[in-house]
């Protein structure tokens, strides 16, 4: 079989497989990641792509996941509130710490696997990106795009975090 033949033939079992688990379309946005990342964490798969990404032992949980050469989390595309207060609790009830548990992950794509993976508790995350997310959210009226994104640095994650071990490898 061609490279290209193989491809085909994994790309088609790919689609199949996530079909047939409810897992949806492997290939939107970080959609694949997710459901590697969530397998290999021994989660439950999220059968939605809007809210959780998945679900562990204590309920409905967010993934981050890199490629980078430091593991790092971006959360862009935030929902602008009216009022700073309001985006407060907005980001409290219904985007941050509505999940107990982030989880960051860096992929290699070398290996085409997770090389390291991170906890850490929504409140946390909440309490790392308001000084952030409160800077561009004054800034947004000069924006093209008005919502709001902030990150997680390696530094963060790993001070604030628990490493993870991962299954199955």
């Amino acid at each position: 079989m061609t490279p290209e033949e193989q491809y085909c033939t994994l790309f088609t079992q790919l689609v199949k497989l996530c079909n047939d688990e409810g897992w949806g379309d492997p290939f939107s946005y970080a959609r694949g990641k997710e459901i590697y990342t969530a397998n290999r964490l021994k989660h439950l798969v999220a059968t939605t792509y809007a809210g959780a990404d998945a679900t562990d032992d204590q309920g409905e949980c967010e993934y981050k996941s890199t490629t980078a050469a430091r593991i790092n989390g971006t959360y862009n595309g935030i929902s602008v509130q009216s009022t700073w207060e309001e985006q407060v609790k907005y980001l409290k009830e219904e985007k941050i710490a509505k999940y107990k548990n982030h989880y960051f992950a860096r992929f290699d794509l070398e290996v085409g696997d997770i090389v390291e993976a991170y906890r850490l508790d929504g409140d946390t995350v909440l309490e790392l990106l308001l000084p952030k997310l409160q800077k561009s959210y004054h800034a947004m009226k000069h924006k093209k795009d008005p919502r709001l994104g902030a990150g997680i640095s390696m530094t963060e994650i790993k001070r604030h975090g628990e490493p993870l071990e991962l299954h199955w490898q």
